[in-house]
């Protein structure tokens, strides 16, 4: 059941995403070869408490940490180690929420850790191009579908492939509500979106075309193939006028 936001939600709201995206900015500064992804992980969930907040992941459903660092084949919940040291030429996947006042955001970009090369760059462009696609198609009027239409085909296009097995959701209340938002997928159909209706749109992009596979920590999700893979993520409001990107900024 979808959970149609009211106008002070939506502020506070507004002000999580602000936080989060500050806090995000300031881990994406810390990343370096050399760094633990450990001791980002430290830092997220340092900041996280500083601004009053709580950090969405860590106990969440047996999760063990604040941040879900992915590094090259790494699609999403890669789990921070000390042992994971970062190295010249990777693309490390942040993803981080909070909840604050009863209401969490979300967020997730992928930065490359110093020079990468041609093939890494061109998938952070085409995913992070992806999700911008997805957010202009939250309107008031459009179907859910829509969304997930802008990003698959823009993907397809561009030779690359979106993951398939996770999908963006809801979020307020809870971390994950309804509904589901594949990154694939015919236009016009599902609900048509409303003022109020709060989004969490997540394209998570690859370089091969096959299934995923779960490593067996039961969190980690990586590329069948060895293939590169990039996620980013915005929460989203839809108001009366137009859609408010919550977790834009942080500079």
């Amino acid at each position: 059941m979808i959970q149609l936001k009211t106008p002070s939600e939506i502020a506070i709201l507004r002000e999580n995403g602000r936080i989060l995206a500050s806090i995000i900015h300031t881990v994406c500064q810390d990343v370096a070869p050399g760094r633990s992804t450990a001791s980002l992980d430290q830092l997220a969930e340092r900041l996280i408490c500083e601004a009053g907040a709580k950090p969405a992941f860590k106990g969440y459903q047996g999760y063990p940490a604040t941040l879900c660092t992915s590094i090259n084949h790494e699609v999403v919940h890669g789990i921070p180690s000390e042992k994971r040291r970062l190295q010249e030429g990777d693309i490390l996947s942040i993803d981080v929420g909070l909840l604050r006042e009863g209401l969490y955001a979300d967020m997730a970009v992928t930065v490359a850790v110093g020079e990468v090369d041609d093939a890494a760059q061109q998938l952070l462009r085409i995913t992070e191009q992806a999700l911008w696609l997805g957010i202009e198609q939250v309107t008031i009027g459009n179907r859910l579908s829509d969304i997930s239409h802008a990003i698959g085909t823009y993907v397809e296009r561009e030779g690359l492939s979106v993951v398939k097995e996770y999908v963006g959701h809801g979020i307020g209340k809870e971390l994950h509500e309804d509904p589901q938002i594949p990154n694939y997928g015919p236009p016009g159909q599902g609900l048509r979106l409303r003022a109020g209706m709060v989004f969490a749109i997540e394209p998570m992009v690859k370089t091969d075309s096959e299934p995923t596979k779960l490593l067996d920590n039961d969190w980690t999700v990586v590329t069948s193939t060895g293939g590169l893979a990039a996620h980013y993520e915005h929460t989203v409001a839809l108001t009366q006028t137009g859609v408010d990107v919550l977790t834009q900024g942080g500079e």
